[in-house]
């Protein structure tokens, strides 16, 4: 194999993760910063795997947002009706 192929496949590679990032990332912000819901599943579970820092920031926001609400899995905490 050329040295050029295994180049261009490194970065079509690193091209399509980082686009993959990109979409997974604006998803995960909209559901946060302007969901009409907490309760939407795909948002839920992709802030409920979010690294700590991130997963608290995004806590934060939606509780700013739906505070009378039952937080969403991934920012309860105790009994499963407190936000973090």
């Amino acid at each position: 194999m050329k040295k050029s192929t295994v180049l261009r496949a490194v970065l079509m590679t690193l091209a399509f993760a980082v686009v993959v990032t990109l979409f997974i990332g604006k998803r995960w912000y909209d559901y946060v910063s302007s969901a009409s819901s907490p309760y939407d599943e795909v948002g839920i579970e992709l802030n409920s795997r979010a690294p700590g820092p991130i997963n608290r920031w995004g806590c934060a926001k939606l509780q700013e947002r739906f505070a009378r609400a039952t937080p969403p899995y991934g920012c309860s905490a105790g009994n499963g009706r407190q936000w973090k």
